[in-house]
C-alpha cells in the first residue's frame, strides 16, 4: 500500500453511489459477478450484484465456489477471465468489404462504438497484467488500435487482495497483494466487528474528481491499520510459490531438460493456460465471405502457441510436438518475454494451474527445472 495517497471511506451505499456515478458519466462498469457457478467478470447494474458473501476454493485443475461467513465482496481469488477479454477482446472486426450491383467495391475499417469502459474491482496482478498488456500492444512501433482505443478510455478501480487462493503467488513475481500503481482508485475492504466497509486511495486526478462526487467518510486510523494489516497477512498466505532463482537465466539454459518430456506426457495442448492468462497476445487473422462473394470481412481473434498451425510455415509447423509447443510457452513466459518487453510475462494470478484440466502446475514445472539443473551442474 502506497503512503501519502489521499484515502476516504466508502460504505456499501457508497459503492452503490460510486457505480451509479460513472454510469451517468458514460462508461460501462464491469466486475466480478457470480454466475453459471463461477465468480466471472460481467457488466454490473449496480455494487449489489458483486459477489457478497462468496469465496473460492482453488486447487490445480479445481474450481468451486463455497459461501463464506461474512459478506464480504472482494474475499475470492481470480476467477476464468481476465480484464484482457475487455481490453483485448477474443474476437475483432477488423475492415469489411462490400460489392455492389455495378462492381463498386466499397471498404470499412474499424467495428462499432466501443464502450467506455469503468473496471471494478482489478487485483493488483491484473494491474500488472494490464501495465505488461500496454507495454506488448500499444507501446511500440506495431500498435493494436483497437487496443489502444479502449485502453484510453478505461477507468481503473483496484481492489487490494484480502484472501489469495492455494494457487495465488503473486508475491512471487513481485505483483501483489498490495496495489502501488496504475489504478484510479484502490479498495481495500474491511469487515470487522466495526462494520463492513471500504478503505480507498487516489491513483489520479480522474479518481479524486469521481470520489468527490459520491458520499464518503474521511479515513480513520482504525480502518487504515485493519486495511494495512489485511494485506500484509495475504503476503504470508500465498498458496503457491516461484523457486527463488533468476527465471530467465533458467529458462535459457534448460532448452534440452529431460522435464520436458514430463510435462508432455501430461499437456493436452489445449491452450486453456493461454486463454485464462492476463498477459497472452497472440492473434491471428481470418478471412469470412457470404456466398455470392458480394460482402468480406477479416476478423482478429486469439491464438495460442499449443496449436499446431500457429508456427505452420510452407512444409508443416516448426513446433509440431506438445514437447515444444509446452517448453515455447513456458520459455517465453518467464524468460525471452524479459528480452521483447523488460518485464516477466507471468503476473503470480495462478488461473493457469486453476483452469488446467490436468492440473499442470507452472510452479511446480519451474521448481523442476531448477532441481534438474543442479544435479547436472559439474560437482
Amino acid at each position: 500500500m502506497t503512503t501519502g495517497a489521499v484515502m476516504a471511506v466508502l460504505d456499501r451505499e457508497g459503492l452503490n453511489a460510486l457505480v451509479a456515478a460513472l454510469t451517468a458519466r458514460g462508461h460501462t462498469v464491469v466486475g466480478p459477478t457470480v454466475r453459471d457457478g463461477a465468480i466471472v467478470l460481467a457488466e454490473l447494474g449496480s455494487a449489489d450484484e458483486l459477489p457478497y458473501g462468496w469465496g473460492v476454493e482453488l486447487e490445480a485443475g479445481h474450481y468451486r465456489l463455497r459461501r463464506r461467513d461474512d459478506e464480504a465482496a472482494f474475499a475470492h481469488s481470480a476467477g476464468p477471465q481476465s480484464w484482457k477479454n475487455f481490453l483485448h477482446p477474443q474476437r475483432e472486426h477488423l475492415w469489411s468489404a462490400d460489392r455492389s450491383p455495378e462492381g463498386t467495391v466499397r471498404i470499412r475499417t474499424g467495428s462499432a462504438e466501443r464502450p467506455r469502459y469503468a473496471f471494478l474491482g482489478v487485483r493488483p496482478c491484473d494491474l500488472r497484467a494490464i501495465a505488461i498488456q500496454d507495454r506488448v500492444l500499444a507501446g511500440g512501433a506495431f500498435k493494436d488500435r483497437g487496443y489502444e482505443e479502449r485502453r484510453r478510455g478505461a477507468f481503473l478501480i483496484a481492489a487490494e487482495c484480502t484472501e489469495p487462493g492455494a494457487t495465488c503467488f503473486c508475491v512471487s513475481m513481485g505483483s501483489g497483494p498490495g496495489a502501488d500503481a496504475g489504478f484510479d482508485l484502490a479498495l481495500t475492504e474491511v469487515v470487522d466487528a466495526t462494520g463492513h466497509r471500504f478503505l480507498v486511495r487516489v491513483g489520479s486526478q480522474a479518481g479524486a474528481e469521481l470520489l468527490a462526487e459520491v458520499p464518503h467518510h474521511a479515513s480513520d486510523p482504525a480502518t487504515r491499520e485493519a486495511a494495512v494489516a489485511a494485506v500484509t497477512a495475504a503476503a504470508d498466505r500465498m498458496g503457491r510459490a516461484m523457486p527463488p532463482v533468476d527465471l530467465r537465466r533458467l529458462m535459457g539454459a534448460s532448452l534440452d531438460a529431460d522435464r520436458w518430456d514430463d510435462v508432455a506426457s501430461r499437456c493436452l495442448t489445449c491452450g486453456n493456460c493461454t486463454m485464462v492468462c492476463p498477459t497472452c497476445f497472440c492473434t491471428t487473422t481470418e478471412e469470412v465471405t457470404d456466398l455470392t462473394g458480394d460482402h468480406a470481412e477479416r476478423r482478429q481473434r486469439w491464438d495460442s502457441c499449443f496449436d499446431l498451425d500457429f508456427s505452420y510455415v510452407h512444409g508443416g509447423p516448426v513446433r509440431a510436438s506438445g514437447r515444444s509447443r509446452y517448453r515455447q510457452w513456458l520459455t517465453h513466459k518467464l524468460g525471452t518475454w524479459h528480452d521483447q518487453f523488460d518485464s516477466s510475462g507471468c503476473v503470480g494470478c495462478g488461473r493457469c494451474i486453476v483452469w488446467c484440466p490436468v492440473g499442470i502446475d507452472i510452479t511446480e514445472e519451474a521448481a523442476a527445472l531448477r532441481d534438474e539443473a543442479a544435479r547436472k551442474e559439474p560437482q
